[in-house]
Formats: structure tokens, sequence, C-alpha cells
């Protein structure tokens, strides 16, 4: 629902040919005109509106229509970005089409809304998908988003204790089945850690289970799957420079591996936990090779070993610890 325009015309006429039939609105919650308007029993005007699902942006409701829909809409459900996003996925998969957020609205509207009654099995749902085609850089937010949406991928703040192993040991709390897809670390001192770790779920009563287990082997976390902050910005800022005096004989390398399942907790177990991890940097985009970027306090005189050690992994790699940019915003 935008203006109202296409609902009171679709309500108009299902209402006179076939009553029984249910008309269901579906709004963004950051432009929810006709639901706002419903709750309070007259036309509200909306003092701001969000643009990601712009085609249906509008801040009020048209006279003639809001009179309409007044009289024949049954329902108005409010859905999320991430739902959205969720909604265009599942129609790429389904018909490879692309819809833009505003047609794919009433799809994640129609799952919202089948999830929250209670229907019969054989119930006829029908969603109108309109709308321009889609703004092709919005594309890499909606991909960005969509598992979440979907409540397919969880993402937890984990405190780890500060010592060689910890990675691997926190991998295996959460299961030999767990897909991760996103591990971010920076070493900050002596004590602990905090790592960003996002994987895929089935459901919501899996990640308290994921939780739960962590907990049982030591490891405090907090679930930051809907923090708004976490998912625009924080996870991208994981990292930075550490005053540490101990990371001065830090290398950082880029590492390239197949992607498959299991396959990071594969390398992880590869590594050597002589060497203290000070950076990890890793994100399952969907493509087949894994790339994870790495530090770890390899002491001079040991270099040498280590350069044998990681030459015998079998990974591609790229030694980083001169490039600018790890010079410029992460070395200590």
């Amino acid at each position: 629902v935008g203006g109202g325009g296409l609902i009171a015309g679709v309500a108009l006429v299902i209402k006179r040919l076939m009553p029984e039939v249910k008309v269901i609105g579906v709004e963004a919650f950051e432009a929810d005109a006709l639901y706002q308007s419903i709750k309070a029993g007259r036309s509200v005007r909306l003092s701001s509106v969000g643009t990601f699902a712009d085609g249906t942006a509008v801040i009020e409701l048209g006279e003639e229509t809001w009179r309409l829909c007044r009289e024949l809409v049954d329902d108005v459900v409010r859905v999320s970005n991430d739902q959205i996003c969720a909604a265009i996925k599942d129609m790429f998969e389904e018909t490879r089409s692309i819809l833009e957020p505003s047609g794919a609205l009433s799809v994640a509207g129609l799952k919202l809304y089948a999830g929250q009654n209670d229907l019969e099995d054989d119930a006829a749902l029908i969603a109108i998908t309109s709308g321009a085609n889609t703004n092709f850089d919005r594309l890499r937010h909606v991909s960005e988003r969509a598992e979440i949406g979907e409540g397919r991928e969880a993402v937890l703040a984990v405190t780890i204790p500060e010592k060689p192993g910890a990675f691997r040991s926190l991998i295996s709390a959460l299961g030999p089945g767990t897909v991760i897809t996103e591990f971010n670390y920076r070493y900050s001192g002596p004590i602990e850690a905090h790592t960003f770790v996002g994987f895929a779920v089935r459901s919501a009563k899996e990640v308290l289970e994921k939780q739960s287990a962590l907990k049982e082997a030591g490891f405090e976390s907090v679930n930051l799957t809907e923090d708004e902050m976490t998912k625009l910005h924080v996870r991208h800022l994981v990292g930075g420079r550490s005053s540490e005096s101990a990371l001065k004989d830090e290398v950082v390398y880029r590492f390239e591996f197949p992607e498959r399942s299991g396959a990071l907790m594969t390398f992880l177990m590869k590594m050597k936990t002589d060497w203290n991890i000070t950076i990890f940097h890793y994100r399952n985009h969907g493509a087949d090779i894994g790339r994870v970027l790495i530090g770890m306090v390899v002491p001079t005189s040991e270099r040498d070993e280590f350069q044998e050690f990681i030459s015998n992994l079998g990974y591609a790699y790229v030694d980083e610890t001169n490039n600018p940019a790890y010079r410029l915003f992460l070395k200590s």
C-alpha cells in the first residue's frame, strides 16, 4: 500500500464479486499511513517515511482511497525491510525474477500473515507484486539482509579467553554442523576477546540452543541478530588498531580456500596454536572461494618456521603485512 489506489480498486471489485474474500494491505513499518489511519479512525499524515520501498513511500492516503480502504480493507500488516529483502530472495529463487522492494512488499506480508494466522491447509493466498524494476545498486543491501529477514542467519557477540586455541574451542562449541557465515575479531587485550560470529539457523529456537551450548562451553554471548546498528555498521567496524605492544611481531596474511560446509573449521584446525591469532576476518559471500584475513604474532626468530608452515598448508595465500591499508588502519 502506498497512496491506496491499487488496494482500493482491487478491494472494490473483490468485495462486489466475492465478498467472503479478505483483502489485506501490506505496508513497511517506515511508511504505514494506512495502518496508522485505521488505528486512529481518520486519515493520518505521516511526518516522514522510509524510502527503501520507495514505490510505496507515501505520507498520506488520498481522500477517496482512504474512504474506500476504511470500508473495504479487512486488515493491514506491517513488515520490516529485512522481511522485504527475504521476500525478494524468495521470488528470485522461485521464479528467477527480481522484484523491487515495493513489489516484494506483498509477498513479505503474505508470509507474515500466513505465519501469524491459523489458516486452512487448502487456503488460497494471493500476493499482487506490482512495481517498477529494482535499483541495481540496492541488490547488495538486499543480499546482505535477506538471510536475517528470513530468520536464517543469527549474529552473536561472543566473549572468549585471549589465549591460543580459543577460536577452535568456540567453533567446536557451536557444533560440527554449524555453517559459519561471518567471523570477525581483533586483539584488544591480554585477558579476553570479543568476537563477532554469524551462522546459519533454521529458527529462533536454534539461536537459543547455540547460546546455551556456548555457555556450557564457558563462552558468554549476546544475541545481536535484530540490532539495527549491528547490521548496518558494527559488523563492518570490528577491528581497528590495537595499542598493545605485544603485537610488535604481528604479521598479516590473506588466505583462500574452497568454500564448502565445514571449510572454516578445517582451516582453523590446520592452524598451529603456537602463534596467537590477533586478527580474524571472514565473511561467506556465497562464492566458491572462502577468503580469510588473519593476523598472528610471530617472533622474528620464528619467521622461517612460520613461512614453511603456511607454505605446507595447501592454501593460496598473500602476505599483507606491508599492505598500506593494514598499516594505516590496523597495525598497532
